[in-house]
């Protein structure tokens, strides 16, 4: 079964928006777990929000998986030492009041991610890289000697409708590239039902998704137990 990963960025951003305490991250964390997810990430930004920092240790006592997303700064490595995840995917630092992270360039993959992935390592933590859905990509990320790699999808559901048939068969090129590489793979950005139903589509070999603000969009119609479970489904 494919895993899923809930990203507690939207929840955290709505929170933001209302400026109050609540939700607090680590109930939302206890929820989709027990609805199936299989872990929860939160996103690191050198301004610690939308997610703050003592989210981040509240939701380690409570996630039975704890992912953090961030860019390979010494500043945020430091906070990954303390707060101890799971897993970390390493990606670019978002853009100034945004959620989303996109895919590590080629440079970083050769230069800080290195470091940043073989200081992870000496400290036991895994670290993934968020990479663009090309051959090129892939085989800086295998250079880089990371645990596995998220496919960013983000950049294929914009396209125009006519442009997307080439792009996700570039993304399940990619895909397969990684698993003969022995790299796990998954996929995320701006993914929905329809999307990940498109993923599984190009590349059966992706073994999970990430899944952010559809996941906080479902659970305000339908809570998030029903949420988890639905895009559960689409995955397989």
């Amino acid at each position: 079964m494919r895993g899923l990963v809930a990203s507690l960025d939207a929840p955290a951003a709505m929170r933001d928006a209302g400026g109050r305490e609540e939700p607090r991250l680590a109930v939302v964390a206890i929820a989709a777990e027990m609805a199936g997810a299989d872990g929860v990430r939160l996103g690191v930004n050198e301004a610690l929000r939308p997610v703050r920092e003592n989210d981040f240790h509240d939701v380690r006592r409570t996630a039975r998986e704890l992912e953090l997303r961030l860019a390979p700064t010494p500043s945020l490595l430091k906070l990954v030492l303390e707060v101890r995840p799971d897993r970390v995917l390493l990606a670019a630092e978002p853009l100034r009041g945004a959620l989303e992270a996109g895919p590590l360039d080629p440079g970083a993959l050769r230069g800080p991610v290195t470091s940043a992935v073989r200081a992870l390592r000496e400290a036991g933590i895994p670290a993934w890289a968020r990479v663009a859905a090309d051959l090129e990509a892939v085989k800086a990320a295998r250079g880089a000697d990371v645990a596995g790699v998220e496919l960013y999808t983000t950049a294929l559901v914009d396209l125009p409708e006519s442009e997307q048939p080439a792009a996700w068969e570039r993304f399940g090129d990619a895909a397969r590239l990684a698993a003969k590489l022995r790299l796990p793979v998954r996929a995320g950005g701006a993914l929905d039902a329809r999307r990940l139903r498109a993923v599984i589509a190009a590349a059966p070999v992706v073994e999970g998704a990430a899944v952010g603000r559809e996941l906080a969009a479902r659970a305000l119609l339908v809570g998030i137990d029903r949420a988890v479970r639905d895009l559960r489904a689409e995955l397989g």
